[in-house]
């Protein structure tokens, strides 16, 4: 993925993630409430989130499913 794809699906990510949490939640107490949301949400956009592409299921689901589809693969000789 070239430089420039990955400053913008970060700027993407980001942007999502202000929309979302940052100011959806706010205003903020103090440095750590955002610190917790933030690692909610990361954790829900990583292995909750329902994603449409792949069948409507978790991101970490769908790689459990192809983890083990790689372990039942007969190894080429």
């Amino acid at each position: 993925m070239s430089a420039t794809r990955t400053t913008a699906l970060a700027e993407t990510v980001i942007g999502l993630f202000k929309t979302e949490v940052i100011h959806r939640r706010g205003p903020w107490r103090s440095f750590e409430a955002v610190e917790f949301a933030t690692l909610e949400w990361v954790d829900w956009y990583n292995n909750r989130r329902l994603l449409e592409p792949i069948g409507h299921i978790p991101p970490a689901e769908a790689e459990a499913a192809y983890d083990a589809q790689l372990e039942v693969m007969p190894m080429a000789a």
